[in-house]
């Protein structure tokens, strides 16, 4: 029973790593463990002019016009962002208390190890505090950010779900709300996803070191690594400012000039650059691709896959897409 008391007091200390777009988001501009959180973007915003200004040899207002292009933060791809943003919220107040959640996952998985013979290492909860924290902040970084990378990347090769994954790529500007623009199917699986790893990740820890043994490091509430990389400019990924970083950084995170590429039109940029924070997976499974950063681009879909421009057809297009892949796989097998 202690046991039992420990793993939920635990879990009621963990911030939400479930990476799921289907949250509450009414309060994410206040909420400090949300990309979009109010000092992420003003910190953001500081270092876009800082770069202009300093790298790029723009003059402080013209920096500020840059970073704050109304062109920009008032197009249509923006705005259809803006209402997809509240729409998905309202999604989100239906659908989420029906999905899978973190805690569901790591009481299984927890009673599941503790239930077989096999494996005895509750002994490790010897281990010195700080080791544990520290090795427990890296896995749980590592795995949610390695999970990430794969269904992204499965969802660009699969065309059942780049059916639903497209709505993103539809922006032809981004903002930081962009992140925002989404399918809800596409949040239902990245929540399975974060509450499948996380849980995953955090039941096993329970039962080699104890749950009483457990915590983050964070900053502000936030896993050490997310703080950091969301300090770092994180909402400049969806943006017009394509800050590079150095060939050898970016082999190992990835920067907003390459997450830009990511979106770009241009046929040598399609399927590179899936990672979220990390580069390394990219540079491991070969779809790589270093920054360009005296490069205009061009967001967007390829030309042949036109942009729904009516927020109705941005959500029910997914489902005609998929309608008519089915139709044509019965009809060649006809």
């Amino acid at each position: 029973m202690d046991e039992v008391n420990s793993l939920s007091a635990l879990l009621s200390q963990l911030p939400d790593w479930g990476g799921t777009y289907l949250h509450d988001l009414s309060a994410d501009f206040l909420n400090e463990r949300k990309r979009i959180f109010w000092g992420y973007l003003a910190l953001s915003a500081v270092l876009a002019v800082l770069f202009l200004f300093s790298m790029r040899g723009y003059g402080w207002r013209s920096a500020l016009a840059r970073v704050f292009d109304k062109r920009v933060f008032w197009s249509g791809s923006a705005k259809a962002d803006y209402v997809i943003f509240a729409v998905n919220r309202a999604v989100s107040l239906l659908i989420s208390p029906m999905l899978l959640t973190q805690s569901a996952v790591t009481t299984t998985v927890f009673f599941a190890m503790s239930d077989q013979s096999v494996i005895g290492f509750q002994s490790l909860a010897g281990w010195p505090s700080g080791l544990i924290i520290a090795l427990y902040t890296l896995v749980f970084f590592l795995a949610d950010d390695l999970s990430k990378y794969l269904i992204h990347r499965w969802m660009h090769h699969w065309p059942g779900l780049w059916a639903f994954h497209k709505v993103h790529h539809s922006a032809e500007t981004m903002t930081p709300i962009t992140v925002y623009r989404v399918h809800p199917v596409e949040g239902i699986l990245y929540g399975l996803r974060g509450a499948l790893v996380v849980g995953c990740v955090i039941g096993v820890f329970a039962f080699l070191f104890g749950a009483g043994a457990l915590s983050l490091y964070t900053l502000l509430g936030v896993n050490v690594f997310a703080f950091f990389f969301n300090v770092a400019g994180a909402n400049l990924r969806h943006s017009h400012i394509n800050i590079a970083y150095w060939p050898w950084l970016e082999r190992v995170l990835i920067s907003p000039a390459q997450h830009q590429l990511h979106h770009s039109t241009a046929t040598r940029h399609f399927d590179r650059n899936f990672g979220a924070m990390l580069a390394i997976w990219d540079w491991m499974f070969g779809s790589l691709h270093l920054s360009e950063p005296e490069e205009e681009l061009t967001f967007g879909l390829k030309p042949h896959e036109a942009s729904a421009t009516r927020i109705a057809d941005i959500y029910l297009r997914p489902f005609r897409d998929l309608y008519h892949m089915a139709r044509r796989r019965l009809v060649r097998k006809s």
